[in-house]
Formats: structure tokens, C-alpha cells, sequence
């Protein structure tokens, strides 16, 4: 599948670590007014069938405003929902496995730490690849770190898009320039924040910034 690069500028990882009183669909809501333009749903731990009724409310929150739509790791949470695509890891079902049970349709996004992982996931059909941690990060303690020299060696070897994730902040987006990623995925960034809407609209600032001005392609 094919989409707008736009599209991966700022993308929202949700994590409930922060609710509160607060449902994730507002909480995503919020994210989104303030210039989230891709969510990723992440549940670690929520029961199934938790999982899909949350699913199907945050696919139809997306829809309305028309934000594409992925579910980590469950495929068959994202089929049964209606996402938009799935996003795996290297631990999960493999991209062309996945590829061949959602269709040719539906986004795929892999999580790659190396060249060689992001060359292979290509190849079997991916449509972005999120590489990272590119900076040390709390809201996925097993996160391998990449450097900035990986990153830009896998932008490089790769035609599709690739964001950066991992400990990503307003402050430190412009130490990514010339790494030639298209986007930034945040967790905590926006959904530790007590103003949700205005975390996301700094960070798509900061954001635009670095690639309004080519900074990022490092080309």
C-alpha cells in the first residue's frame, strides 16, 4: 500500500499508563487536535475481548478523522476491528506472514533495529518501518537503542518510509536531522503530558521544523 509520507509525521503510540479518569479514546482524541496524523493502538496486557471493543472505538475515532489506523502486534485484532494495518515487531509474526493474512490493502509497519532487518522487511512487503530507540527510553524497557549512524544507514538502504521512535521529545527532535526519517512516533511524549492536545501540537512543531526545512532527509 502506498500513503502520503504526511502521514507519518507525527505518530501516536497510545500506552493506558497514564489514563486517569480518562478513557483512551479521548486521550487519543486530544492527541489527534493537536497534530497527531497516525495512531497506533498498543496493548500489552488488556483481556481480547477488551481489546477489540477498544479497537473498534479508537478505528472509528481514526475514520472520522481520517488518521490511518494500525494495531500493534494482533492481527487478528487488527482484521476483526477494521484497522487500517497492523504494526510488528521483530519478536511477531514475520511481514510476509502478516502480509498474507491482511491482504494487499492494508498498512504494515515493522519495527527494525538494523539494516539488514529493514532491507528484509521491505522485501516482504512492509510499507514503513519504525527503527529506534533512538534515544533512551522508559515506555519500552526492552528497547534496543539505534544509533543516529544506523538510522541514517537504514533510511539509506530502504525505499519506504521510516520514522524514528524511542525516547523522542520537542527538545531533542532537531539531534535527527540528516538521518532522512519522515516522521517521529511518540508514546510519553504526548500521553504522559498533562495537556495532551498541546504536547502533540509542540512536537508536530518541532517536527515540521526539521523537515520543511530538509533537515531530516540528510540528502
Amino acid at each position: 500500500m502506498k500513503f502520503d509520507k504526511k502521514k507519518l509525521l507525527l505518530y501516536a503510540v497510545t500506552d493506558r499508563s497514564w489514563l486517569g479518569d480518562e478513557s483512551l479514546v479521548s486521550q487519543v482524541e486530544k492527541a489527534i487536535k493537536g497534530g497527531a496524523v497516525f495512531v497506533q493502538l498498543r496493548e500489552k496486557k488488556l483481556d481480547r475481548e477488551h481489546f477489540l471493543q477498544e479497537a473498534k472505538e479508537v478505528g472509528e475515532l481514526c475514520k472520522k478523522y481520517k488518521v490511518p489506523f494500525v494495531v500493534n502486534d494482533d492481527v487478528e485484532i487488527a482484521l476483526a476491528s477494521g484497522a487500517d494495518g497492523v504494526h510488528v515487531g521483530q519478536s511477531d509474526m514475520e511481514a510476509g506472514d502478516v502480509r498474507r493474512k491482511l491482504g494487499a490493502e492494508k498498512i504494515i509497519g515493522v519495527s527494525v533495529q538494523t539494516v539488514e532487518q529493514a532491507v528484509l522487511a521491505q522485501e516482504r512487503g512492509a510499507d514503513y518501518l519504525g527503527a529506534g530507540a533512538v534515544f533512551p527510553t522508559d515506555s519500552k524497557m526492552d528497547a534496543c537503542e539505534v544509533s543516529h549512524e544506523t538510522l541514517r544507514q537504514i533510511c539509506e538502504a530502504v525505499d519506504i518510509p521510516v520514522i524514528a521512535i524511542g525516547g523522542i521529545n520537542k527538545d531533542n527532535v532537531k539531534e535527527l536531522s540528516g538521518s532522512g526519517i519522515c516522521g517521529i512516533a511518540v508514546i510519553s511524549a504526548i500521553f504522559a503530558k498533562e495537556d495532551i492536545e498541546r504536547a502533540a501540537r509542540e512536537l508536530l512543531c518541532a517536527a515540521k521544523e526539521l523537515f520543511d526545512t530538509g533537515a531530516a532527509s540528510g540528502r
